[in-house]
């Protein structure tokens, strides 16, 4: 488990605001939303290098995300990161969150930041009659750079479901790219061992207070990683609360409880294979426990199993410089790549692997000149994350994030604390379709 900063604070209790006054409400849908800059594949090793920092690897050396509601979310910056609508304060303000279950805090840019940028829409504590906050400063820490201010409750609402009394973080400083255009911070969905603030996330708040009809959260992500044409915000799929969805997958859920040993933090998984190719990868004793993450936009694996996937992939060569530990192979070149969980093995789209072109042939290029100037290579998925990883206790090998959860349907279940998939609805590996599937 990383090491993160806690807070000496004794955090006042918080009180839980049914959705209704009696019994259970269908599931909220909540919609996706994304957004997308022409620099993707220029912050691809600033978006390795947060990963890695994230769960405490070592870094490359690199130059310097009892009812049931579904919810719309968007999809950020070609596929970089998805996001919901979350509303906070009395009345309510609607503020784009980061849906990352790789983290367990929520926090969100106020009016009081000094170092956010006019594209950051903020909070304003003082037109929210609930909010209250600590004389308790502190900061939460991510890959990407530290988010920092005064722990705080508020009154919390997402597609129906209200926390009275939800501890959060009122950021007054970020450093580093948190969050981009339109967004306004994170909410943590992992488990309350890893939060920074020492609370329970908010979907463990209304778990514990029998609001959810069923203990699960559930993901279908859009994907637009293959348009040509650069959007700034796109439908990005469905976020589930408390249920699943049922239009939007087929057949079964196949449900995986975490590994034995394993305490629940992060939504944790064991790759048991992968194929590349039609070629099998070896994956060594000790080396499979991953962590489920949909606020990471890649795959991010040990060094010497991320050198046999793209040694099977003909033509690919590892990036060097600021890309090192990224690789790149033919444009040309459809990958084909499946990973296994409890034995069975899902598919991951040859779109999804491939994260745009990148210059190549020149003295100080990527490759350095390995391949002639005018050849056409592309970034690939799945990254080396170093070779520290999996080497402290609850440090997973392998970061699986939105590059392989966007070719499945992804259910994230409290009791027992388990993750499962379940093939996508026919016509869902097309982009654009999921406003169709939200229920009227």
């Amino acid at each position: 488990m990383i090491s993160l900063p806690l807070v000496a604070l004794a955090l006042l209790p918080y009180a839980l605001a049914a959705p209704q006054s009696e019994g259970y409400a269908d599931p909220l849908h909540v919609p996706l939303t994304r957004r997308n800059r022409a620099t993707r594949v220029a912050n691809l090793p600033k978006i390795a290098d947060a990963l890695r920092v994230k769960y405490g690897y070592k870094p490359k050396n690199l130059a310097k995300r009892a009812s049931s509601a579904s919810i719309p979310i968007t999809d950020e910056e070609n596929d970089s990161s998805y996001s919901g609508v979350v509303s906070i304060g009395t009345p309510p303000q609607n503020l784009n969150l980061v849906l990352d279950t790789g983290s367990s805090d929520l926090w969100m840019a106020t009016t009081q930041c000094t170092t956010c940028t006019p594209d950051i829409i903020t909070f304003d504590p003082s037109k929210s009659s609930s909010f209250k906050t600590s004389a308790s400063n502190t900061q939460i820490q991510y890959g990407s750079g530290n988010a920092q201010g005064t722990v705080s409750q508020d009154t919390v609402s997402m597609g129906g479901f209200t926390v009275s009394a939800q501890t959060l973080l009122a950021v007054n400083s970020i450093t580093g790219n948190l969050i981009d255009d339109g967004l306004s911070g994170i909410m943590g969905l992992g488990f309350q061992t890893i939060s920074a603030l020492e609370v329970a996330p908010f979907w463990v708040a209304l778990n514990s207070a029998n609001q959810l009809s069923s203990p699960v959260m559930s993901f279908y992500f859009e994907r637009y990683v293959d348009q040509v044409n650069e959007i700034d915000a796109a439908p990005g799929g469905v976020f589930t609360l408390g249920g699943t969805n049922t239009s939007l997958y087929t057949g079964n859920i196949e449900f995986i409880n975490m590994p034995s040993g394993s305490t629940p933090s992060y939504w944790y998984q064991a790759v048991d294979a992968v194929t590349v190719q039609g070629t099998s990868i070896t994956i060594p004793s000790g080396s499979s426990l991953s962590a489920i993450d949909t606020g990471t936009t890649l795959i991010g694996a040990p060094t010497a199993i991320v050198a046999n996937i793209w040694n099977a992939v003909p033509g690919s060569q590892a990036l060097t410089g600021q890309y090192e530990g990224m690789y790149a192979f033919p444009c040309t070149t459809d990958v084909s790549i499946t990973i296994s969980f409890g034995g069975t093995a899902w598919s991951i789209s040859s779109d999804d692997m491939n994260l745009g072109t990148i210059s190549t042939g020149s003295s100080t290029g990527p490759m350095s000149g390995a391949v002639d100037a005018t050849s056409d290579m592309c970034v690939g998925g799945i990254f080396d994350v170093g070779s520290s990883m999996g080497s402290g206790q609850g440090v997973p090998s392998w970061i699986v994030g939105d590059t392989f959860l966007k070719n499945v349907y992804t259910v994230f279940r409290a009791d027992p604390p388990s993750v499962g998939f379940a093939k996508l609805a026919p016509g869902l590996s097309t982009t654009g379709l999921c406003n169709s599937f939200l229920p009227s």
